[in-house]
């Protein structure tokens, strides 16, 4: 068919004659509405840019003297992201002696997993990979996905505004009850506390 015999047909139905094959020969012609044309390419198009976010990857580190209030932030983050259908890959990183007691990290990570079960679902099992534990927790489908609760949208946002995480007193610290900043405080139950090694010994 020619080019004219082509318009003449696309006028007498009232559509658009588009060209969808230009590197063929003869070149590929189709009467189509032009306007629905280009709304069903936008909506597949938007389509698959969605599969594509899915494919997004949000990483969390968490430690195993992590605290409670950081364990809820770290959660509401997470939620936050699965949401917004991306994946989020979980990391537990142990530091020196906690290696010997990697069920500590592990109770962690699968009671992070327990909170974001409305959520997400993970894709293995947690795993022990040098010296931390991974797993990858994916999006479950928007309908069967549990929606953001406030307490999530509010707590995350508190992240901004505060420090995200409190970092533990470790055994070993020294802390110094003399200096000028101590002497303002107006309770110190170890002010008079002795320790052993100056316990004075009695004369028999």
């Amino acid at each position: 068919m020619s080019l004219n015999d082509g318009l003449a047909l696309a006028r007498q139905y009232g559509v658009d004659l588009v060209e969808i094959a230009p590197n063929a020969n003869p070149p590929v012609c189709r009467l189509v509405d032009f306007g629905k044309y280009r709304y069903e390419l936008s909506k597949k198009q938007k389509d698959s840019k969605k599969h594509q976010h899915a494919s997004k990857l949000k990483e969390l580190q968490l430690s195993a003297t992590i605290s409670e209030h950081d364990f809820k932030i770290k959660v509401s983050h997470a939620i936050n992201f699965l949401c917004d259908d991306s994946k989020v890959k979980l990391t537990l990183k142990f530091r020196g002696r906690e290696m010997a007691h990697q069920e500590i990290g592990f109770n962690i990570i699968n009671n992070f997993i327990k909170e974001l079960a409305p959520y997400g679902q993970p894709e293995n099992q947690p795993k022990l990979i040098g010296k931390g534990i991974t797993v990858i927790i994916t999006p479950l489908p928007k309908n069967k996905r549990a929606k953001p609760t406030s307490e999530t949208t509010a707590e995350s946002q508190k992240t901004s505004q505060t420090n995200p995480e409190t970092k533990p007193i470790k055994p070993d610290t020294v802390i110094n009850t003399d200096s000028a900043e101590s002497n303002t405080l107006s309770n110190r139950p170890f002010e008079n506390l002795v320790l052993p090694s100056e316990e004075k010994t009695e004369p028999q």
